[in-house]
């Protein structure tokens, strides 16, 4: 049977002064090119800022997870309080991409119908012990799938509309029901939310090696046992989006998610 010998991670990226230097100029590479290249959302906001604020974020976040980590492994309570946590933030981002008003919290429904049943099943058949050390890692990552294709989903769907309102009344003038004229608009543009999943799948070992691979091969694990728990976390990942991604268009068309402003909020911008 045939082992790759383990790697060092200090091999792979020593935690030091010149990783420091290297992180900074590369996040001040990206703020740059951004600058420089105006981009920037379809409100006109610049994503220069953006990218700082997140490199900043990213870098203290993962500071405090290192050091809580610790604790959070040895309670089931603190455990699952930190899955709450991790779900709720993933709820708070995804819902506040796709829109500025109150209807932002039905994010939650399209990330916890992929995520939660996933994970479920996992617990139930024993592939994943109810342990931090493995629970958070799998969760985190099929959360963070969830909220990308939530996020890509909704906002594309709800473009789409806004671009061909006129088409949906044209639907509605025909006896289509709301329902039914909004999703025959929004269902292609919602669906290639999927595309950046399916990509990456298909182009695994070919393209990429992710990181679920290249960190248990880096622990020890023979090449075998680390491809097949990285295909396990992408197949995983298409079921949790193409969940997550049926479920936000399915809010789109009903229009429990949109994007219209409040009566006394629109009134005041009028002003």
């Amino acid at each position: 049977m045939f082992a790759a010998p383990a790697l060092a991670a200090t091999a792979l990226l020593p935690v030091n002064a010149t990783l420091g230097v290297v992180l900074g100029a590369l996040l001040l590479a990206a703020v740059a090119v951004a600058a420089r290249a105006r981009l920037a959302d379809s409100g006109g906001r610049g994503y220069a800022r953006a990218i700082a604020v997140a490199g900043v974020r990213a870098a203290a976040q993962l500071a405090a997870v290192s050091y809580a980590i610790g604790w959070v492994v040895r309670s089931v309570p603190l455990l699952l309080a930190f899955l709450a946590l991790m779900f709720a933030v993933a709820v708070r981002t995804a819902g506040r991409r796709i829109t500025l008003n109150r209807t932002w919290w039905w994010a939650a429904l399209p990330i916890g119908a992929g995520v939660v049943p996933v994970v479920a099943v996992l617990l139930l058949a024993g592939l994943v012990p109810l342990k931090g050390i493995a629970l958070i890692p799998i969760t985190g990552i099929l959360i963070g799938g969830a909220l990308t294709a939530t996020v890509l989903g909704g906002r594309r769907a709800l473009d789409e509309l806004t671009a061909r309102h006129g088409e949906v009344e044209a639907g509605l003038a025909l006896g289509m029901l709301e329902r039914e004229a909004r999703l025959e608009i929004a269902r292609p543009a919602a669906s290639d939310a999927l595309l950046p999943g399916l990509d990456q799948t298909r182009t695994v070992g070919l393209v990429t090696l992710p990181g679920a691979f290249v960190g248990m091969l880096l622990g020890g694990a023979s090449p075998v046992l680390a491809g097949a728990v990285q295909l396990f976390v992408l197949v995983a990942l298409m079921a949790v989006q193409a969940v997550a991604v049926a479920v936000v268009l399915e809010l789109v068309a009903l229009g429990r998610l949109h994007r219209r402003l409040p009566v006394s909020l629109s009134a005041a911008e009028g002003e």
